[in-house]
Formats: structure tokens, C-alpha cells, sequence
């Protein structure tokens, strides 16, 4: 029985895991039905993710952060 966990899996598929962890996942897979399950849906979620058409924000929004951001530039400016 193996314990990787959903980081380890998202490292898995995204090719971001080291080449030992990888090597003992894909083993897992092979023989671990619930690890498997785990990685399907895994990478259903992750093509339904890349599927979605992303918005940009408002300029609305943008006005309200980048005037948070600078009030936290000059609170921090003040305590220098």
C-alpha cells in the first residue's frame, strides 16, 4: 500500500515530481485500483480545467487592487 498524496499526484501529472517519486507512482498505478481512480479523476479535472475560457477581469477591479496596493506601499513607506 502506498500513501502518496493528491500533491504528490498533481506533481505526478503535471511532470513536476522527481524522477524517484515518479518511477513509484507509475509502479503504484499499476497496481493500485484506488490510486488509479485518484489519477483519473485527477486528469478529468485537470482537461475540464484547461476546457474553460478565461475572463479577464473588470477594470473595475483592477482600479480597487492596484489602489490597495499602493495604499500598502505608502503604510509601508511611512513606517521606514
Amino acid at each position: 500500500m502506498h500513501n502518496f498524496t493528491t500533491e504528490d499526484l498533481l506533481q505526478y501529472l503535471y511532470n513536476e515530481a522527481s524522477t524517484e517519486k515518479t518511477i513509484a507512482i507509475q509502479h503504484a498505478l499499476e497496481t493500485d485500483w484506488n490510486l488509479l481512480e485518484k489519477m483519473d479523476f485527477l486528469k478529468a479535472s485537470q482537461q475540464q480545467l484547461n476546457s474553460i475560457e478565461l475572463m479577464s477581469p473588470s477594470l473595475k477591479s483592477l482600479d480597487k487592487i492596484f489602489a490597495y496596493a499602493d495604499k500598502a506601499v505608502e503604510e509601508l513607506s511611512e513606517k521606514a
